[in-house]
């Protein structure tokens, strides 16, 4: 299993039993030393690394399953970062998400394309709260299988609270 942008490694300790191992990768120096500790308790072995989404340090049809969370919003290309996805993946492997998307059409999606436009990227990482990322996931090669759509914080209204949860599976 590869988990692309691991961050912190706050993920690590939510792997069944059945995963053998966790490749983690993740380009941030300081989540990456924060991951490293996760790793140390986590109920599955993991393996933390420097890397990126756009250049995966696997090899190609190596995993049975690449998991994304709340990363595809950051990546500079998701379609490089899901053509990434798909090259390591093994035949029939699959794609688990769960990312902030962009809202349905109205007044949050038009707050979205102005913050996306101005300076929440700077301050949040490259974050781009406007991204059609199930579009992306399909367009990428990919069959979604299974796709929640919901509102987290469920109470509050911020830019990034539509949300999707979901697998997806390689398409032949």
């Amino acid at each position: 299993m590869v988990e692309v942008g691991a961050g912190d490694g706050g993920n690590f300790a939510h792997y069944p039993p059945e995963v053998s191992h966790v490749l983690a990768v993740e380009p941030e120096p300081f989540l990456r030393t924060q991951a490293l500790r996760q790793a140390s308790t986590a109920p599955v072995p993991v393996e933390v690394v420097e890397g990126t989404a756009d250049g995966l340090p696997a090899g190609d049809a190596s995993a049975d399953v690449v998991v994304v969370s709340l990363v595809l919003c950051s990546v500079p290309d998701q379609r490089v970062a899901l053509a990434e996805a798909r090259r390591v993946l093994r035949p029939g492997g699959e794609l688990r998400f769960y990312e902030h998307v962009a809202a349905e059409p109205g007044r949050l999606a038009t707050f979205q394309q102005i913050a996306d436009a101005t300076l929440w990227p700077l301050f949040t990482g490259g974050c781009h709260t406007h991204r059609d990322t199930a579009a992306a996931i399909s367009a990428a090669g990919f069959a979604i299988e299974e796709l929640d759509r919901f509102t987290f914080p469920p109470d509050r209204v911020t830019p990034a609270g539509p949300h999707i949860l979901g697998r997806a599976r390689l398409t032949a």
